[in-house]
C-alpha cells in the first residue's frame, strides 16, 4: 500500500492538531470519536493497513476542499478489494472489521451513505448521455456534487436540506465545514423548477426503506411526469433501501439497462449501482 503523501506544511497541521485533545474535540468531535474508539474495536488483523486507514480518516475528515474535492473515495480507495466478484472497502479482510465498520457509519453521515468512485461517476455520466440528472434525497449534496464536477448536469433536492432544517441522518455538527456540498433544494423549490422534469433522469441513491414510502412516491410522480430513465443505487428488495411498492413497480414497468460492474461498496452491504428504463 502507498504511503499517504503529505506536506511538511499539512503533517505539522495534523500534529498540532493531534497533541491538542480539547482543540481536537471541539473542533472536530467525530475524528476525536473514531480516535477514542478505533483502539477498543477489532481492526484488519494487519496492522500496517490499519494505521493506514486511521491517518487517511484524519487527513481527509478535517480537510477541506483543497485537500480533496472527493474526500470519501481518497480516504476509502486504498482499502478496496475484489470479494466474491464485487469491489467492496474491506481493507484486505473479507469479514472487514468493527474499526471500519465503526467509520463506515461515521463517513456516511459526514459524506453520504454510498461511495461516488470515479469510474461510477463515469458510468452516471454515460448513462445519462446529456440529459439533466434530477435526485431526490440528496442528502449533503455529497453525490450531486461528485456529478457535477463529473460534468453531469444536477439538480437536487431532499425533503429537509440538511443546511435548511434538521436532518436526522446528516446532522450539523462542529468540523462539519461543509453541511452541503451542492445546493439541496426542498420540495417547494422542485414544484417551481419542475418543468421537463420527465425528460430528466430520476437519481435515487440510497432512498429510505423499511416501510418509508419515498421511494414509490417518487417514482409514481416521475412516471406521471413521462419519465423515462431512472438510475438507483442502493440494496436489492428486502434491503436498507427503497420500499416494497418501489421495486413492485420496476418490474411492472421497467426494465434494466445497465448496471456498474465496478460499482464499490462497504463489504457488508450489497449495494448496486443500476440504470433503468421505461417499456
Amino acid at each position: 500500500m502507498d504511503e499517504l503523501a503529505l506536506t511538511a506544511e499539512r503533517r505539522g497541521e495534523l500534529l498540532a492538531l493531534l497533541d491538542d485533545e480539547d482543540r481536537l474535540r471541539a473542533e472536530f468531535p467525530k475524528v476525536s470519536d473514531y480516535l477514542e474508539m478505533a483502539p477498543t474495536l477489532p481492526g484488519t488483523g494487519n496492522l500496517q493497513v490499519d494505521a493506514a486507514f486511521d491517518l487517511r480518516f484524519v487527513h481527509y475528515v478535517t480537510g477541506d476542499r483543497t485537500v480533496s474535492a472527493n474526500p470519501y473515495w481518497d480516504l476509502v480507495a486504498p482499502f478496496v478489494n475484489e470479494h466474491e466478484g464485487r469491489k467492496v472497502v474491506n481493507g484486505g479482510n473479507a469479514e472487514g472489521s468493527g474499526r471500519l465498520a465503526y467509520a463506515q457509519m461515521a463517513l456516511q453521515e459526514i459524506y453520504a451513505y454510498a461511495i461516488p468512485s470515479p469510474q461510477t461517476v463515469e458510468w452516471v455520466s454515460d448513462f445519462c448521455a446529456g440529459r439533466q440528472l434530477v435526485e431526490h434525497g440528496a442528502g449533503r449534496g455529497y453525490w450531486a456534487e461528485q456529478l457535477s464536477l463529473g460534468g453531469v448536469n444536477v439538480a437536487a433536492y431532499d425533503f429537509e436540506p440538511p443546511d435548511k432544517t434538521e436532518n436526522a441522518s446528516f446532522s450539523r455538527a462542529a468540523g462539519q465545514a461543509d453541511v452541503v456540498w451542492h445546493h439541496v433544494g426542498d420540495l417547494a423549490e422542485f414544484e417551481a423548477n419542475k418543468d421537463g422534469y420527465g425528460d430528466a433522469v430520476l437519481f435515487l441513491c440510497w432512498p429510505p426503506g423499511w416501510g418509508n414510502t419515498m421511494a414509490s412516491e417518487v417514482l409514481r410522480s416521475f412516471e406521471e411526469a413521462g419519465g423515462s430513465r431512472l438510475i438507483f443505487i442502493g440494496q436489492p428488495k428486502g434491503g436498507m433501501t427503497g420500499d416494497d411498492a418501489f421495486f413492485d413497480a420496476l418490474s411492472a414497468a421497467w426494465e434494466l439497462e445497465s448496471e456498474d460492474p465496478g460499482f464499490v461498496a462497504w463489504w457488508n452491504l450489497l449495494d448496486v449501482a443500476q440504470g433503468w428504463v421505461r417499456r
